[in-house]
């Protein structure tokens, strides 16, 4: 299947997990959106709001490594499954907070949800791409996240404008990913790798009735298993061939993720400082994902051309400058957004290189797990991004400065992805 043309189920099972991406983004953002009002209604501090915004952070951490590892025992489609259950419970307990305390809580258990699902989706849908389309597949798939933003985030700037409070940010998404749920029950089977790779009781009949499914001939039996290739666990990618490309690929996320997620956390709240209200400050937000979102897209349609690394590198290298920049922009609006659009731009673009080469990096039986891990530990400079900016702003260092020193991130990541080259083709060949 990974050398024949793609059929139209294959290209919808992607899109449903385009869709369910960009369901994560909103539901990651929906607390950025939602912050300028909870700060105001409950009088918090930049430092114990830039706690909060790190919450469901710190779940993704514990849910990619987790749930991702989970998914390469069970399968990729109970644990979307499982995943959104877990994110329209969150969501919809958030609406119901009280204080800080108990809105933490709610945000860290949405959290789980949102990192198991990154991991599987990521699996998925290098799983149902063929070999010529799998790069773009996987960073048209990563792309969904800014728009997902983009989507939610402009519904809850007119929900604010016509004089909704932050609550309505979360029943949005409570509403949104209780719909997922019966859309992925029909629309998306077990892939073709995993139950392959999993075997066991009528494995040969299970395959084929997903090969069916797909449009594809059915085969008469299945190849060979890999030397080895049962075996699964993080452990396993610390093996020779693998430890150094699992190192260099979640240092590299962790490092860009902390610049990242500055710009995604930190903006709403800036440009409300600035003078401007909650549903300005999410509309400049809002550009910073189309800028995300429209990076997905040319990154997806460069990697058919040009070498993803260096794409990725390059990306990384323009998204320190960029958010450097947003350190010294003028209090207008016009001016914060091209500048968070561009910066979204180089950021999301980034992220959708570091998608694709992690698809490519591990084979089948780890592929969830390595996601997982890669994602997960590096959602540990997502959760300390907006912490660390926080304590910052609360300690007296001016807007510039802590702007520079968070985008000196994407620098280190460039060189972890620079390193990555002499260790590429050993995790692939394993």
């Amino acid at each position: 299947m990974s050398d024949a043309p793609m059929r139209r189920p294959q290209v919808v099972a992607i899109a449903l997990c385009v869709l369910l991406n960009a369901l994560d983004g909103f539901d990651v953002l929906s607390i950025s959106f939602a912050s300028p009002g909870i700060a105001k209604e409950w009088g918090v501090d930049r430092a114990a709001l830039g706690i909060v915004l790190s919450m469901e952070l710190i779940g993704m951490m514990a849910g990619s490594i987790a749930l991702g590892a989970l998914c390469d025992r069970i399968g990729r489609r109970p644990t979307i499954l499982g995943c959104l259950a877990i994110m329209g419970t969150g969501m919809a307990l958030a609406m119901h907070a009280g204080d800080i305390a108990t809105l933490s809580a709610f945000r860290l258990f949405t959290g789980i949800g949102i990192g198991g699902m990154l991991a599987a989706t990521n699996a998925v849908t290098a799983e149902f791409a063929n070999s010529r389309r799998r790069s773009m597949a996987v960073a048209i798939m990563a792309g969904g996240y800014p728009v997902g933003a983009i989507i939610g985030g402009s519904i809850a700037s007119m929900m604010f404008a016509a004089g909704h409070d932050w609550r309505s940010v979360f029943a949005l998404g409570a509403v949104a990913t209780a719909l997922c749920i019966p859309l992925t029950w029909i629309l998306l089977p077990e892939t073709v790798s995993f139950l392959v790779h999993k075997r066991g009781p009528n494995a040969l009949e299970r395959v084929n009735a997903v090969m069916r499914r797909l449009g594809h001939a059915a085969v008469n039996a299945l190849p060979a298993p890999a030397p080895g290739g049962s075996r699964g666990g993080i452990g396993q990618l610390f093996r020779p061939g693998l430890a150094a490309v699992t190192i260099l690929l979640t240092l590299a996320y962790f490092a860009h993720i902390l610049t990242f997620y500055f710009i995604l956390k930190w903006t709403p709240k800036i440009v409300v400082d600035m003078g401007f209200s909650p549903s300005s400050a999410g509309g400049v937000l809002v550009w910073a994902n189309i800028g995300g979102a429209t990076g997905s897209l040319v990154l997806s349609l460069l990697t058919q051309k040009l070498p993803v690394r260096w794409l990725t590198i390059g990306a990384m290298l323009l998204s320190t400058a960029m958010v450097a920049g947003f350190g010294h922009a003028p209090a207008n609006l016009a001016t914060l957004s091209v500048i968070v659009a561009i910066a979204g731009f180089c950021t999301n673009g980034a992220i959708v290189g570091l998608y694709a080469m992690i698809a490519h990096a591990f084979p089948t039986a780890l592929r969830a797990s390595g996601t997982g891990f890669a994602i997960g530990v590096g959602r540990g400079g997502a959760a300390i991004s907006p912490i660390v900016a926080g304590f910052m702003f609360q300690g007296g260092i001016g807007f510039a400065g802590v702007a520079l020193t968070m985008a000196l991130g994407s620098v280190v990541a460039a060189g972890a992805v620079f390193l990555l080259r002499y260790e590429e083709r050993a995790a692939l060949a394993g």
